[in-house]
């Protein structure tokens, strides 16, 4: 099968979907509330703690335009918060493109919602291993998996979706979409793309500078054996 090539997008996107995700919680208390004034009938998924965090900022608002993501995938989240976002639905929404009749048939066959925005930032990996006694098995924990799929996924379709990493960008990008009617355009959309991307490669960069500078003796020295 080869791979897609789109010659149509639309530009500007506007808001209506919108996907948050965060380590860091800063900024929320502002950027939420602007973000439903903007657009009264914006629907946010979001996961665990953030989840909690927007229904405290929401209030009686939340009821409208909040949903859990398990609550919208049918899956629970695993134990640990191991899994909450890696549902075949949420990358639907991610990645579909819109003039593509295939894929707008995936999100009706599966009553899945494009999504025009994912808010994401990451596990504190550097500030962990910056910790005195931090062992290898602490820092193995705080490996984001979901978070850097969702950036990576929604960076990629920069034609359709806008992917916000720096919670520093919140005030601008509630500007932006208070200019342009909750819509952002093909330039605003590919500047954060290049955000992203080079969020997380600095981000596996440390991962990988950190494993490589330890020894297996190191690494059996948290772990007692199961058999």
């Amino acid at each position: 099968m080869g791979k897609n090539i789109v010659e149509k997008i639309d530009d500007p996107v506007k808001i209506k979907t919108i996907l948050i995700s965060v380590s860091d919680k800063s900024g929320l208390d502002a950027f939420i509330p602007g973000l439903v004034e903007l657009n009264p009938d914006v629907l946010i998924l979001s996961t665990g703690g953030t989840y909690a965090k927007i229904k405290e900022v929401l209030g009686e608002k939340a009821a409208v335009c909040l949903k859990q993501v398990s609550d919208y995938t049918g899956q629970p989240e695993t134990q640990g918060g191991l899994v909450k976002t890696l549902d075949f639905k949420i990358y639907l929404g991610l990645l579909t493109e819109t003039y593509n009749d295939a894929h707008q048939e995936d999100l009706k066959r599966t009553a899945a919602l494009s999504i025009d925005m994912v808010v994401v930032n990451l596990y504190p990996f550097s500030e962990t291993i910056a910790k005195k006694g931090v062992s290898t098995e602490d820092a193995r924990g705080d490996i984001d998996i979901g978070g850097p799929t969702m950036i990576r996924a929604s960076a990629k379709n920069f034609i359709r979706v806008a992917c916000v990493v720096d919670p520093s960008f919140y005030p601008v990008l509630l500007e932006k979409l208070k200019a342009n009617n909750c819509s952002l355009s093909l330039g605003d959309r590919f500047e954060l793309a290049q955000k992203a991307f080079d969020h997380t490669a600095v981000y596996d960069r440390t991962i990988a500078d950190y494993l490589g500078a330890k020894s297996i003796s190191n690494v059996k020295s948290c772990y007692k054996s199961g058999e």
